[in-house]
């Protein structure tokens, strides 16, 4: 089998000015050494910052597209990071995740550009795979009490619902209840910049 190619690795500007923001959260939230599983990973980015930031974090990325795959596994092969793993192809939809228990699972900028049923679906898979006390970690934009934090989420918002109707930017207040209806109880809600938060669930 032909190791990745390089060329395969994409970049997103945005991850690149939000790794650091989120990896202070990840720091203080996960467990200081476990697997931690992390949904939707897109470029593959964050995967190689966050396992090159804790060699005792075995980091396992996923995202059910083929060609984002194909750059996470750039960005691993690129890194050479004994505790980065290969990219599962995961949809969270499906009742197989390829992955029996996870310490700990981070999704970030997932659940907006997804239809609500890959959120419960989200939610439900966590709550198998996590041991009591595991945590789940969420980052994006949300609303709170049914308002916009920000103009400039309205405005994606309305963006994201004109591509796919079943998209958008969720009420937190609605995700905290998912959360509670399977056992993931709500820990707290970190301001992150640009308008987004970090969520924190935690397995009872």
């Amino acid at each position: 089998m032909n190791p990745p190619h390089p060329n395969h690795r994409r970049i997103a500007p945005a991850a690149e000015r939000n790794r650091e923001p989120i990896l202070e959260v990840l720091r203080r939230v996960l467990p200081p050494a476990g697997t931690i599983l992390e949904i939707a990973s897109g470029t593959g980015q964050h995967a190689r910052h966050f396992a090159a930031a804790n060699p005792d974090w075995t980091w396992q990325p996923s995202d059910p597209d083929a060609g984002a795959r194909a750059s996470i596994a750039g960005w691993a092969a690129e890194a050479g990071l004994p505790n980065l793993r290969a990219p599962l192809a995961l949809d969270v939809r499906q009742a197989n995740w390829g992955i029996e228990r996870a310490d700990a699972i981070v999704c970030i900028n997932m659940i907006h550009i997804a239809p609500w049923q890959a959120v419960e679906a989200l939610f439900g898979g966590a709550a198998r795979l996590l041991p009591i006390g595991g945590v789940l970690v969420l980052y994006g934009p949300y609303r709170r009490g049914g308002q916009h934090t920000a103009p400039s989420n309205a405005i994606f918002d309305e963006q994201l619902r004109a591509s796919d109707a079943s998209w958008g930017v969720r009420d937190m207040e609605a995700v905290i209840a998912l959360g509670d209806s399977v056992g993931l109880r709500f820990e707290e809600a970190v301001p992150m910049p640009a308008n987004n938060f970090s969520v924190v669930f935690r397995k009872i």
